[in-house]
């Protein structure tokens, strides 16, 4: 499979991703803005390390998509429409996403 349609298919994923789980992030959004009591009942719910995973998810949801959406705008501008061009750009996306979901990973987990 072309890079090009595996960073497509994870773009199309992503999005679905981030959408199914809207309700549960507004809902704990929501929550930790009741009072500082639901905030700090939040903040010890999420130092689990599954909870850390599923925020881990959804960042690397939202930093592909996020990354994957850029390229797709500048491909309406008839900007790197060819093999390669699409190749070195799905790379970029690729690399570019899994690095910062590194660095939130390790913001996450504690690091730094």
């Amino acid at each position: 499979m072309p890079l090009a349609a595996l960073v497509s298919i994870m773009h199309r994923i992503s999005g679905l991703f981030l959408f199914l789980m809207l309700p549960f992030i507004l809902f704990l959004l929501d929550s930790s803005l009741l009072s500082e009591g639901t905030f700090a009942y939040l903040k010890g719910f999420t130092s689990g390390w599954f909870v850390k995973l599923v925020i881990l998810a959804l960042s690397w949801a939202y930093l592909h998509h996020f990354c994957a959406g850029i390229r797709h705008l500048i491909m309406d501008n008839h900007i790197g429409l060819d093999k390669d061009s699409a190749r070195k750009s799905s790379a970029t996306v690729l690399v570019i996403s899994i690095a910062l979901m590194i660095l939130v990973a390790l913001k996450l987990f504690g690091a730094f």
